[in-house]
């Protein structure tokens, strides 16, 4: 029987790029991944350890679509206040690369951005991808094909756009 300590270990990686990947904010990924693990420690269903990280990926795309309701209607924060502590995420996001990949990544649909990130990071098989999605398996390939031509053409105007 696998603990929720061996599952964090395994899977915490890959929970918090999913969230990244789906929020473009170091901060509130973390918030995210963290929540994650407690509504799986809480849950009172066992977890199986065959669909694990796909249990996980659903609870964090929940979690997401469920505060950003909630926060599409706030104000962000000037950005003028300076972060103290700037963390490694901090410092990471620095790079042009890794920018340009976040937002293009903002620029698809909920839907797309997840399928996309699901596929091409952590490698989920087509099937487990509709499923978390709540979609055929024809239209999770789509979905994961769109996303991909869509980033292909952000990262090529981007690129158009640099000195």
């Amino acid at each position: 029987m696998t603990t929720l300590s061996e599952i964090y270990q395994q899977y915490a990686p890959d929970v918090y790029r999913f969230a990244l990947g789906l929020c473009g904010d170091p901060a509130w990924a973390e918030d995210l991944t963290s929540e994650t693990f407690v509504r799986a420690l809480v849950s009172p269903n066992p977890i199986r350890t065959e669909t694990v990280k796909a249990y996980l990926f659903t609870i964090i795309r929940n979690l997401y679509l469920q505060a950003w309701h909630k926060t599409k209607r706030q104000t962000p924060l000037d950005e003028m206040l300076p972060d103290a502590h700037p963390g490694p995420e901090h410092l990471a996001a620095q790079n042009d690369e890794y920018r340009t990949v976040l937002a293009g990544l903002q620029t698809l649909s909920e839907p797309e951005r997840a399928a996309l990130l699901m596929r091409a990071r952590d490698e989920f098989p087509y099937e487990d991808i509709a499923t978390a999605l709540g979609i055929s398996l024809a239209a999770a390939k789509v979905k994961v094909h769109r996303a991909r031509l869509k980033m292909a053409a952000f990262v090529k105007r981007d690129e158009g756009t640099l000195p």
